[in-house]
C-alpha cells in the first residue's frame, strides 16, 4: 500500500497561474534546511506572452500595512529570491526534479513548470506575537511565502489578479540528543544570621515538548534565622525582538503560588508540576507563538536555536524559556527576595517517519495469528492509527 501524498494547490484570480506544493512546513535541521520545491501551472492564453516568476520571501512585520506613518511601512523584507520559470531559462536543467515534481509534471501536463529554492543559513523560523482580542489586521510576525506572478519583468509590480501567494513555515524540531538536566542554585547570607539559606532548583531534562508537564524539583535548606514564605514557581517566556528595536518581553505562561513555608532551621524537598500551555494564555497579548497557517491553531513559540555563525540581529524574534522559583526570606529586621532561574528548551519532537509493511498472506505459510502478532508487536510502530485494507488480493497493511 503506497502512502497518499497531500498536495497544496492555490490559483490566481484569473486562473493564469497556480502553485502546487507537497508540503508547507520546511525544517531547519541546523546543519541543513529542507529545500522548497513545487510546480507552477500556467494558462498560456491568460499569460499573453508575459513571463512567469516564482518568489520566495521572508518578511518581518511589526505593524499593519495600512498604518504607514510618513511613508514608513511597518514591514521589512529579510530575504527575497525571485526566479523565472516561464519561458524556462537555458541553464535550467528540467531533467533534475524531485519525486514530487516528477509526479506533478506527469499529471499536470506540458503547461507545468518546476521551481526550487534553498534557504540561506541565517533566516529565522516562523514566529508571531499574539494580538489582543480587539486588535485588527496582521500582527507582529516573521512570515514566509511563495508567490507566483505574471509580468514583463521581475521588477514590474504584478497585478493581484495575476498573482498567487501561498504561506509556508520554516520550523525547528528538538535536537536528537539533549544536554544534561539543567539546574541552578543560590546561597544567601544575611547580616543578622550566622548561617546561610541555600536553594537549589533542578529539572528532569533539558528539552520538553509542547503540552508535556514540567517537573520542577525544589530543595531549600534554611539554616538562617529567617523564614521562607510566599514560595512561587513560574515558567517564563522571554521574547527578544532583535531586528528593529531589541525590545525584550518577559511573560509568565504558567504560575503556581504555593502555601509552603520553610521556617528557620528547617528544609523543604518537593517536586512541583507546571503546564505551560497556550490554552491557558489565550487572552494574553504579546506572547510569542509558533507561526501558523490560515484557519489553523498553533502553540507557544518553540525555543530558538541560534547557530554560532549567525548574527542574532537578522533573526527577527528570538524566544527562550526558563523556570523561576521565588521566595521571601522574612525576619525580625526586614525581608529580601530569593530567586533561582533554570533555562530549558520547549520544542516539538521530530515527526516519526511513517513506514508501511506489507505481508501477502496468500504466499505465507505462517498462520494469520502469527502474522498479526508480528505486525502489532513491531518495535518501531507508533501511536498512529492502524490502517488495514483489503485489496483484490489478500494483503494486510499496517502503518507504523
Amino acid at each position: 500500500m503506497s502512502p497518499k501524498h497531500v498536495i497544496y494547490k492555490k490559483l490566481s484570480r484569473d486562473k493564469s497561474v497556480g502553485i502546487y506544493m507537497g508540503r508547507r512546513d520546511f525544517v531547519d535541521h541546523c546543519d541543513s534546511i529542507d529545500p522548497v520545491d513545487g510546480v507552477v501551472l500556467l494558462d498560456p492564453q491568460q499569460i499573453k506572452g508575459k513571463k512567469v516568476y516564482v518568489m520566495l520571501s521572508c518578511t518581518f512585520r511589526y505593524g499593519r500595512d495600512d498604518a504607514d506613518i510618513l511613508g514608513w511601512a511597518f514591514r521589512r523584507d529579510i530575504y527575497v529570491c525571485t526566479r523565472q520559470v516561464y519561458p524556462p531559462l537555458q541553464d535550467l536543467d528540467r531533467s533534475i526534479h524531485t519525486k514530487l515534481q516528477e509526479r506533478l509534471l506527469r499529471k499536470l501536463g506540458n503547461n507545468a513548470y518546476p521551481f526550487f529554492f534553498e534557504f540561506p543559513d541565517n533566516l529565522p523560523c516562523s514566529v508571531a506575537l499574539q494580538p489582543a482580542p480587539t486588535d485588527e489586521g496582521k500582527n507582529c510576525a516573521v512570515e514566509f511565502e511563495v508567490k507566483a506572478f505574471c509580468a514583463e519583468n521581475q521588477d514590474e509590480k504584478a497585478h493581484k489578479r495575476s498573482s498567487v501567494r501561498l504561506a509556508i513555515r520554516k520550523v525547528q524540531y528538538a535536537p536528537d540528543k539533549g544536554g544534561p538536566p539543567p539546574s541552578n542554585e543560590t546561597t544567601c547570607e544575611f547580616t543578622v544570621s550566622d548561617k546561610p539559606l541555600h536553594m537549589r532548583v533542578a529539572l528532569e531534562k533539558e528539552t520538553y515538548y509542547h503540552g508535556e508537564p514540567i517537573s520542577v524539583s525544589v530543595d531549600i535548606d534554611n539554616s538562617s534565622s529567617k523564614d521562607v514564605k510566599n514560595l512561587t514557581l513560574s515558567v517564563e517566556q522571554v521574547t527578544n525582538v532583535v531586528l528593529y528595536s531589541n525590545d525584550k518581553y518577559t511573560k509568565s505562561v504558567a504560575c503556581e503560588e504555593t502555601t509552603d513555608l520553610v521556617p528557620s532551621g528547617t528544609s523543604l524537598k518537593k517536586v512541583y508540576t507546571m503546564y505551560p500551555l497556550l490554552q491557558n494564555n489565550r487572552e494574553r497579548r504579546g506572547l510569542a507563538l509558533d507561526g501558523k497557517l490560515k484557519h489553523e491553531d498553533t502553540n507557544l513559540a518553540s525555543s530558538s536555536i541560534v547557530k554560532a555563525e549567525v548574527l542574532k540581529e537578522i533573526l527577527g524574534i528570538l524566544v527562550s524559556y526558563r523556570v523561576v522559583v521565588r521566595g521571601t526570606a522574612a525576619g525580625m529586621i526586614g525581608s529580601s527576595e530569593v530567586a533561582v532561574e533554570v533555562p530549558f528548551l520547549l520544542m516539538h519532537p521530530k515527526p516519526v517517519e511513517v513506514r508501511t509493511w506489507t505481508w501477502c498472506l496468500r504466499s505465507s505459510s505462517a498462520p494469520i495469528s502469527k502474522v498479526w502478532s508480528a505486525m502489532t508487536t513491531n518495535p518501531t510502530r507508533t501511536r498512529e492509527p492502524l490502517v488495514i485494507s483489503f485489496p483484490p488480493h489478500p494483503v494486510f497493511a499496517i502503518q507504523c
